[in-house]
Formats: C-alpha cells, structure tokens, sequence
C-alpha cells in the first residue's frame, strides 16, 4: 500500500476508486464501504484510494472539545487500512482554511485535479464545502463533465456506520472490550513510548513498563485492570494512579509483560486490549497488593487461554463467540416511583417491587399526597428511600424534580400501580450494558386486572400468582413496545387504540420500538438529565413519546425487552377516557409534533390533525361522551395558546440534539402509513397484521 501526506506529490492514478472519511477505528462499519471501493477498483481495472484526514477534523473544528477522543492515530488507521488490503491512502491536512473552501473549489480543485476519480463512493449526507453547501447532489452536477460516476451509500449504511463508532467509543468508556473489540473487527489498541517510572513494580516482584501515550487526543481506558497482548505475549495492563501505593498520585499506563524478561526504555509498544479485569481499587498494604497482582495475572492467562485459538488472539472476536463479562452493579440501579395519594397502590404492588429488585435502590418520591403514603412508606418501608415534593407537580415535573436528587448509572420509573416478576431488571440491565446506544428500554407490560383476583391482599407473590395463568391481555399503556404512524398517532406491539390482544408469546422477540412506556420505563441516567428528562409542561401522558422522539433524533434506539414482564393496573391513577385525560393525550400529542417534526411536514400535518381529531370527537359524540368533546376543543385552543412557547422548546432541544447526536435520527418503529386507515377502514385489529 502507498501513503501519501503530500498533496502536490500525488501520482496519477489509474481509473481511481475513491472514498473520503476519517475512518477513525476502521471498524466493521467501515470494513463494509472498504469492500465496496475493492470491488469497483477490481472490476474497473483501478485502484483504491482512501482519502482521510489529520488531524481529525473535529479537533480543528471544535478544538475546546476535550471529550472527543480518537479510537485510532493517524498511524493506527494507516496500518488497519494496509490490512484491509487498500491500494493507496492519502492523508491530507485537514485545517480551518480547508474547510471554509468552496464546494465548488473542493470538487474541482481537490476532487477532480488531484484524483481525476472514476467512481467516487460516498454517504448520502455527506457536506463538504464552506457552511457544509455541497451535498451529493451537488457532486452529482460534475458527472458528465468530469468523467466519474457517484456511488452513494445508503441512508441505513451510514446509519449503521455512525452508531458503530459511537458504540465502540461508549462501549470502551464503560471497560466493555468484548464489545468494543466485536464491534471494530479487531483488537483496540494503542502505542507508547516506555519511560522510566519508580520501579515499584519491579522492587515488589512484578517488572512493570510505563508507558506515555503521544497523542492527546488518543482515548485512554478507564482506570483498572486489563487482559492484554503485545506482539506474541499475554500481558497484564494497569491505567490508574496506583492507590495503594500512592495516594495523591497521577495517572499511569504500565504494562506487565508476563512471560519477558529485558529492558525496553526508549521502545515504543503496541498494547492490544482484549478483555477487562476488574476496576482499579486502594488495598491496605504491599503484602494485599502482592497477593491482588498474583490473582490478576492468574484470571488474566486464564481469560487469554480461553480466547486463543491456534495462536489467533482476534479469532473469537470476529467471530463473535466471546460475550461481554460486564455486568452492571445493581447499585447504580434507583427504581423511583412516583406517588400521589395512591397508598393503596403502595400497599398492594410495592412488595413485588421490594421482593424481585435484589441490590437497586428503591425510592418513592412523593408529589404532595394528602394521605398517609409517606408515614405507611416509613413504618412499613424503612429500606426505601424518600424523596418529599412537597406539592403536586404532575408525572413529567415531578420526575425531573425528583431524578435531580438521584444518584444513579440507570433510572427505572415505574408507576406506583404495576407488579414487577422475578428476574425483571436482568434482561433489560444487560441489554443496555451490552449495547451503548440503546437510551431507553421498556418490559412486556401486560394488564393487572386480569389478574388482580388472584390475591386482593399485599403480597410478595404476586407475579408468580399472575404467572400460573394461561394467558393475558396486553396493557393499554405500552404493551410490547411503543410505535408512532406518520401522522404521529401512537400505537402499541400489542395493543392498537382500543384494541388490546392477548399475550400468547408472539411478541416475545426483543425489538427496536419508537417509544416505551412510562409506566416501566429504563433510562440512562446521563441522557435523561443530557436531554432535559421530560417536558414540564405536559403534566401527564405523551411526555415519554417525545423524550424518546428527542433521543431517537439524536440517533439512539429505544428498545423492548420482553423477558422482562411485568403487570399495571391501567387507569389506577386516571381512568382512560377521562376528559382530564383525553385533555392531557390530545394536546400533548400535538405539543410532540411541533417538537419534533420538520417545518414542512407540519404545514400540513396540523391542519390534517385538526381534522382527524374533530373525527375522534364525533365518534365519542356517538358514544354519548359530551365532556370528551369539549377537551378535545380545550387541547386545541391550549396547543394554540402555547404555540411560541413550544417553538422556544423545540429550538433548545434542535440545539441539544445537534450537540449530542451519534448518528443520523432513527427512524425505527414510525408506521409508513397511517394507523386510523389500518385499523378503522382496512380493520386491523393486531400488530402483527399491519
């Protein structure tokens, strides 16, 4: 493979394949965009060309961005693009003065004069150009004059492209390497210098080489203790400023290399992470430090043994084979629940909560309640922690309140109306442990009054006494999994307006949804408070649709889990055709459109919604429901009403969700179609028939 860093010294190439992209990682994403640019090169009798960047554009561009951290330098990326099997790679200095050039300077002066390209393969978003003006339609324009041809990337690549970096970055933040590692298709690893340390290592038996990382920008582990390789040797690998020995001191990377012996000052080591030990932690003194050491290097050959495979370190990495040991500590787990003067609910459901939640904190946060939830909490509940509101702030508020004074990795807001089965937090914990990006999470949630006969007094058994029954219906509030249509009516895997089946196990595969419900509802800590949790305003009912909408923009998935069960009353708090209610589901409904769908599309999705919910009004006006009528008229009037203030609300959260976002908005889980059409002039009654 040929590299080149200067552009006046470019060579002609024949019949060029060209690409463009930082490639940081070269990961299995862009393995599959590599491929292609081999096989036009190959049938077109050209060559392969990677055009890449340094510095990383995003350390020019937004160079006080401290959390940006590469997965590959420049030299790492060169190295895994000479494995891929690429003809030639050309890195060009990426500066401020290079990406304020025109898009028309940069097609015809840097594309066409230096490449002379006979396919250009390229993302369907991809800008380039001052104020990001060029597009793929605009290169398109050159065509015929210039004598290459396009070849786009599909949206659902790219798609794939950028959330596979973005996991394989927060998989390496929380120590998952078996994750991460899956995910690039071959080994994280990074290069340093080793300098002379304090040979504390060596004084106390275990010879250690301190390692200095060149790169700022390179992005270092998390503290603690790794499984690792250089060259053909195990290794154990430590980051952290050595507790035990020095209390107060810096950060250190030290690589014990297990079956060596020499010295290596001055040598620059290349260290391959394969799996993660434990986290670093202070012991009472050298004789524990030794003994720790001891333990460390012994679960260290034992997990490299298990990996090796005919002295291929990577085979079970791509392969797959190797699973993720992390698990995620119970304690950073708080199961809030709200509460307003529903002690009755606490008394009956609370138990399950208490009996099947082994390990997470289980706070009640209590909005004001008249009654005597808090004092019944105290005397019944000593181990559940108390959050008092003071006064009644609704479901969305009296979250946020209550989540601001919570410590905790995941948040699970549970209402205070639903029973939980053994084992329920485990599915869900390890599919967010597993996968980075997945933000929010939701159980199959079923109905409780199917079952509430069973045992009318509190009990522990509850979810057991509700498992021996044969089958059940879906709960109206989520089902298995929340879907939207394109006019933005929600619906359910399980339950379409009205309609809810009954649970016979086919909806028990695990799926991508558009939202989940707030009634058992798994959220990141991080992105909760990161995107604002949820919206104030709405009080009560939609406000979940449009925090998941905000982080499916943001390019995070929203999942359901249904390995996970667990049972809600439904309308304990407020009964489902309340006018209170239907207030509530109308107006905040359209508060998420105007949130969080494009400008063009709400020219005429507002006025098609005025229309459609003057239908839903005639239909209760068949069923005799006058006072539904009017909220429907009072949702409108209070959407109006609102209007500026929800496009302020909107700006802010275009604004986050450009700062936050991993990939391109996900789409998965929006109905193509329109749901009222399936369901009352086609008559489809199940999910599964749409």
């Amino acid at each position: 493979m040929r590299v080149f860093t200067d552009l006046s010294q470019l060579p002609t190439f024949r019949n060029a394949v060209v690409t463009i992209g930082s490639f940081d990682g070269v990961h299995l994403g862009h393995r599959r965009i590599l491929e292609r640019l081999q096989s036009l090169a190959h049938q077109n009798d050209g060559e392969s060309v990677v055009i890449t960047f340094d510095p990383h554009p995003r350390t020019v561009l937004k160079p006080d961005d401290a959390t940006f951290k590469l997965l590959t330098t420049t030299e790492e990326k060169i190295a895994l693009l000479a494995q891929a099997g690429i003809d030639n790679v050309v890195v060009a200095p990426f500066s401020l003065e290079f990406s304020r050039q025109s898009a028309l300077h940069y097609v015809e002066d840097f594309l066409i004069q230096k490449f002379a390209p006979r396919f250009i393969v390229i993302g369907y978003d991809h800008r380039f150009g001052t104020g990001r003006e060029g597009d793929i339609g605009f290169l398109k324009k050159f065509e015929k004059t210039a004598g290459f041809e396009v070849v786009e990337i599909s949206a659902q690549e790219v798609d794939e492209i950028a959330v596979s970096s973005s996991k394989i970055r927060k998989a390496l933040e929380i120590s998952d390497i078996v994750l991460a590692n899956r995910l690039l298709g071959h080994p994280f690893s990074f290069t340093g210098e080793v300098v002379t340390g304090n040979k504390i290592g060596r004084n106390i038996g275990f010879p250690t080489a301190n390692l200095e990382v060149a790169d700022p920008h390179k992005l270092i582990l998390p503290e603690g203790i790794y499984a690792a390789t250089v060259g053909a040797h195990k290794a154990a690998l430590y980051i952290g400023k050595r507790p035990t020995l020095s209390p107060n001191g810096k950060r250190v990377i030290e690589v014990n290399i297990l079956d060596f012996e020499g010295e290596l000052y001055g040598q620059n080591l290349t260290v391959e992470v394969l799996d993660f030990i434990r986290p670093d932690k202070k012991l009472d003194n050298l004789e524990d430090l030794k003994k720790q050491i001891s333990a460390d290097r012994a679960e260290i050959v034992s997990r490299l043994n298990q990996m090796q495979d005919g002295g291929q370190w990577t085979a079970d990495i791509r392969s797959g084979a190797a699973r993720s040991k992390i698990q995620g500590p119970r304690s950073d787990v708080a199961v809030v629940i709200l509460n307003y003067n529903t002690r009755r609910h606490l008394e009956q459901f609370l138990p399950s909560v208490v009996a099947n939640s082994p390990g997470a904190r289980i706070i009640v946060a209590d909005n004001g309640s008249p009654d005597d939830s808090m004092e019944f909490l105290r005397k019944q509940y000593p181990g559940v922690e108390l959050i008092d509101l003071q006064q009644n702030w609704g479901f969305a508020e009296g979250y946020n309140r209550a989540l601001k004074q919570v410590q905790a990795e995941i948040y699970v807001i549970l209402n205070s109306d639903v029973a939980v089965s053994p084992n329920w937090l485990e599915p869900i914990l390890t599919a967010m442990k597993n996968d980075p990006t997945i933000a929010v999470v939701q159980p199959k949630i079923l109905a409780w009054k199917e079952v509430s006969t069973l045992n009318p007094k509190p009990s522990t058994n509850l979810a057991a006494e509700a498992l021996s029954k044969e089958s059940h219906q879906f709960e109206y509030a989520g089902a298995s999994g929340g879907w939207i249509d394109q006019l933005g009516y929600p619906f359910c895997r399980g339950r379409i307006f009205s309609q809810r089946e009954a649970d016979h196990g086919q909806y028990d595969t695990p799926q991508e949804c558009f939202w989940a419900s707030g009634a058992a509802f798994f959220i990141r800590a991080e992105l909760y408070h990161t995107f604002s949790g949820f919206d104030g305003d709405y009080f009560a009912h939609n406000e979940e649709i449009d925090l998941c909408w905000r982080l499916k923009r943001a390019g995070y998935s929203i999942w359901c889990i249904p390995q996970s069960v667990v049972w809600h009353l439904g309308g304990g708090t407020l009964e489902y055709e309340n006018p209170r209610k239907v207030f509530l589901n109308f107006r905040n409904s359209l508060y998420s459109l105007l949130k969080n769908e494009p400008w063009g599309k709400l020219l005429w999705l507002i006025p098609a919604r005025l229309l459609l919910d003057g239908l839903a009004g005639a239909r209760f006006a068949v069923k005799g429901q006058f006072r539904a009528i009017w909220a429907i008229v009072r949702a409108h009037f209070s959407f109006y009403g609102n209007f500026r203030l929800m496009c302020r609300k909107r700006q802010e959260g275009f604004q986050i969700i450009e700062k936050q976002k991993i990939a391109p908005k996900n789409e998965k889980g929006i109905y193509p179609g329109s749901i009222i059409v399936a369901h009352y002039l086609r008559r489809v009654k199940v999910f599964s028939k749409l």
